[in-house]
């Protein structure tokens, strides 16, 4: 199909992609009766708990969610609440413990603490995606200071929520996360063979790689997803916060510069004047 923006034109070949990508996450404080703030998880003692898969086993498609955290009663509530929602739940109470878990195993989700004695949480979000790429990691962190989020979020962290936390708010992020991959999976299905061209540049859906005429370069996820962004708007400037919210599922601004890093790295990748900058506006796929 062809479609026209003005002089520019996006052409693409294989099967149309559907839905948006991916959907925007937008929250709304106190809208669900379950909403309760966890200063401080108590009163979760006799639980019974055990590293490894607990909840609904056998239930088909049930998705597998990690829980990384030494602190054992929040461990506890938010895998009683995850196994009351129908997840299968693990558990790790260690870096290294979780670590291991996430490589060993299959996790649609891992929920992945910062501050624990062994090993940070940052190194085990850099080792994990550095072996599984596409593994989604949700922090939940008692730290809360923007600069950690932000480089959580460009060390590919999918979500980073603070505590302490509304149980609702995470339940609703977990879903968003988890939709959003099964969107993403779905477009890998239906988009192979399916090719996207928009000037010099050509965008391999199924394969995740780019070529302007020198070869295909292999992108991460959020890499493709903006550079796809900006094919699609082919001819116009794309702002910040519609980037944003388009690849990294969020319709504010938390003082993040994680835009223009993934658009360094593309250049770094695909050459400098790939990506125009417009200033006051936003970026755009150059012309040629």
């Amino acid at each position: 199909m062809t479609s026209h923006q003005g002089a520019a034109q996006v052409t693409r070949t294989g099967p149309r992609l559907t839905g948006p990508i991916p959907a925007h996450l937008t929250l709304a404080g106190g809208a669900h009766p379950a909403s309760r703030e966890v200063p401080g998880i108590h009163g979760a003692e006799g639980v019974h708990e055990a590293e490894g898969v607990h909840g609904a086993e056998g239930v088909p498609g049930t998705r597998r969610i990690l829980i990384v955290d030494d602190e054992p009663n929040i461990r506890s509530f938010i895998g009683r609440a995850l196994s009351a929602a129908g997840y299968l739940t693990g558990f790790a109470g260690s870096g290294a413990d979780g670590l291991r878990h996430a490589l060993d195993e299959h996790y649609d989700l891992v929920i992945l603490d910062l501050v624990m004695p062994d090993m940070d949480g940052c190194s085990v979000l850099d080792q994990l995606l550095r072996a599984r790429p596409d593994q989604t990691v949700m922090v939940l962190s008692c730290v809360a200071d923007v600069a950690t989020k932000v480089d959580c979020l460009e060390r590919g962290a999918r979500d980073y929520l603070t505590k302490p936390f509304s149980l609702a708010e995470l339940l609703v992020r977990i879903r968003v996360r988890l939709r959003e991959d099964a969107h993403l999976r779905g477009e890998s299905r239906e988009g192979a063979g399916e090719i996207i061209r928009a000037g010099n540049l050509t965008l391999d859906v199924a394969r995740l790689v780019a070529d302007i005429g020198h070869g295909p370069v292999p992108l991460t996820r959020l890499e493709f997803l903006l550079l796809r962004e900006l094919a699609e708007h082919f001819g116009q400037s794309v702002s910040k916060g519609r980037l944003l919210a388009s690849v990294w599922g969020y319709d504010f601004d938390p003082g993040s510069n994680v835009v223009d890093v993934c658009v360094r790295r593309l250049r770094s990748k695909l050459g400098f004047s790939l990506i125009k900058t417009v200033r006051g506006e936003g970026y755009q796929l150059a012309d040629g």
